[in-house]
């Protein structure tokens, strides 16, 4: 078993905070993360899956079921289907705390995104901390550059990584989308018909990192853009498309106003568009901005809290693949290159006059790392990573 970087989070939060929500699309973990954790307890936590029904009859006197356990971890699993139990545990927590358990009270686990999550928990302001739990990133899964390829394919569901073959692993990664088309997404948003959805999230999938049209999306879907736009917020919700927004700050240019779109998972994305293994996506006009996708995702990963991501784009050509304004940090630059010897264009060093980053970064898919110029490193995704997470630590 692979142990995951957010077992340490999550530890952390529950010695400093009476509830913890771990957050992340469905099957990247959370379950079997939660059982890590309850087993460390030594057999005394309760663990309720509330899509279960008999787990969910349990509750139908909540403060009273739950109170009986005060001295025990509590975990509830898929808290979306039970969203009135919010202000129950604000009043548990708060009879627990004048009794002297201020931390450690429940453990709560989400599968859609944080800002959505805490809309419905309001109620656990200053009681509660969050964790985001994502796929496997390079640094849990990748040694080399075959793993890191391997992942790169076919994604960093557990799943789907862990497959005996690439052809295995796509069958997984394609019923995990009918699962989340035909009954996930129903859970959290309007009755949307899965076949619009499915042609909706492929073609964000071909359009893997462009700006994003919402009006030449819904010409595609005959749907009008404000619905197209709404879709696309669900997606984003749901933690199975990111929307990189781009860079804001006034630096007297003429910048790009419309955000970007990545389908977050690659193995995700390989999956819609149908690519099978490694020749194929070698051969797709998506590898590029696949490997950007892939890139990303792992950075924003293991970036500080409470960083700003974006993209640097002007109309007169001026690009940064990925702004990160991190606190104490200072704001760097990333460029993003697959390749052993990248080299940066000249928008790059345009835009890093615009902006005047502290650091400035090319990210390129092998593992040297080494001066392109003055202040310019070239350095490999791993090694990125373990930087941000330094970083993040300090």
């Amino acid at each position: 078993m692979l142990r995951r970087s957010a077992l340490v989070l999550v530890e952390a939060a529950l010695q400093r905070q009476a509830a913890v929500a771990l957050i992340g699309p469905r099957q990247v973990g959370k379950t079997t993360l939660a059982l890590q954790v309850a087993e460390q307890t030594g057999g005394k936590a309760l663990y309720l899956d509330l899509e279960a029904r008999q787990d969910r009859d349990k509750l139908l006197e909540p403060a009273l079921f739950l109170g009986s356990y005060e001295d025990r971890l509590v975990i509830l699993d898929e808290i979306h289907r039970v969203p009135e139990l919010f202000p129950v545990l604000r009043g548990l927590i708060d009879q627990g705390r004048r009794r002297g358990r201020k931390h450690g009270r429940f453990l709560i686990l989400g599968s859609a995104a944080i800002d959505l999550l805490r809309q419905t928990s309001e109620s656990l302001a200053g009681r509660i901390a969050y964790v985001e739990m994502a796929p496997f990133d390079v640094v849990e899964a990748a040694t080399d550059d075959a793993s890191t390829i391997k992942l790169w394919v076919r994604g960093g569901f557990p799943d789907s990584y862990l497959a005996r073959s690439d052809a295995e692993s796509l069958a997984i990664r394609n019923d995990s989308i009918r699962t989340y088309l035909e009954r996930d997404v129903p859970q959290f948003g309007p009755r949307i018909p899965a076949e619009t959805l499915d042609r909706l999230w492929t073609m964000l999938a071909h359009n893997q990192g462009t700006l994003l049209n919402a009006s030449r999306l819904a010409a595609g879907l005959a749907l009008s853009a404000p619905t197209v736009t709404r879709y696309v917020d669900l997606l984003v919700d749901l933690l199975l498309v990111r929307r990189l927004t781009p860079f804001s700050a006034n630096t007297g240019k003429r910048l790009v106003k419309s955000p970007k779109t990545y389908v977050r998972d690659s193995g995700l994305l390989h999956a819609l568009l149908g690519i099978p293994d490694h020749d194929g996506l070698s051969g797709h006009p998506v590898v590029g901005t696949s490997w950007e996708g892939f890139v990303i995702e792992n950075l924003l990963g293991s970036a500080p809290s409470r960083t700003q991501a974006s993209f640097y784009r002007t109309a007169a050509g001026a690009e940064i693949d990925l702004v990160l304004d991190m606190p104490r940090q200072g704001r760097w630059a990333i460029e993003i290159k697959r390749g052993l010897a990248p080299r940066p264009e000249k928008g790059f060093y345009l835009a890093c006059e615009d902006i005047e980053p502290k650091r400035r970064f090319v990210v390129h898919s092998g593992d040297d790392r080494y001066p392109v110029s003055k202040d310019l490193e070239a350095i490999g995704l791993r090694e990125m990573v373990q930087v941000l997470r330094e970083v993040a630590t300090d």
